[in-house]
């Protein structure tokens, strides 16, 4: 069983831990930071945490009968108005990797942005090849919506988006 936390400045260096390529980083965190990853980066990130009505919230999860930090995951630009947000950052210890949790993270995420938000939709993007992740998305219920061709450069190589959506009237709790 999984719990998620507010992710703190002393969680960060997990998250270096974990990113160990420029193309790892890109695929989980997108666009917006560059490798190496650093404490600064986060910083600026988690202040768009701040406030009542605040842009994004991070997560840690934490695995119950550990107590460790076993993920990271994301609410981000969320819009109160048109209740919606967009699951971000999603991110499993390489080491836990293939047992579930990352489906279970995704699930607490979705139960936070539907119960705690009441939110009305989530969306999410994802590369075309991340078949193990688009599978953990659609275990937690997740569509498929379409694909944005070519939407990310990585080196010489164009990267597919894929974009997929759940609605809380479809969220099976």
């Amino acid at each position: 069983m999984l719990t998620l936390r507010k992710l703190t400045t002393a969680d960060f260096p997990r998250l270096i831990e974990w990113t160990d390529s420029p193309e790892f980083l890109l695929q989980w965190a997108g666009p917006r930071f560059h490798f190496p990853l650093d404490e600064a980066q986060l910083a600026g990130h988690l202040k768009g945490n701040e406030g009542k009505n605040a842009e994004r919230i991070n997560f840690k999860a934490i695995e119950e009968a550990s107590g460790e930090m076993v993920g990271h995951v994301e609410l981000n630009r969320i819009d109160r108005e048109h209740r919606s947000a967009t699951l971000a950052r999603v991110l499993l210890d390489p080491a836990r990797r293939g047992g579930g949790l990352g489906t279970a993270m995704v699930r607490e995420a979705v139960r936070y942005a539907f119960g705690e938000l009441d939110l009305h939709r989530l969306d999410l993007y994802v590369f075309d090849f991340n078949r193990s992740a688009i599978r953990s998305y659609e275990r937690a219920g997740f569509r498929w919506e379409g694909t944005m061709r070519d939407a990310r450069k990585m080196g010489d190589e164009y990267w597919n988006l894929c974009i997929m959506s759940l609605l809380q009237p479809e969220w099976n709790p």
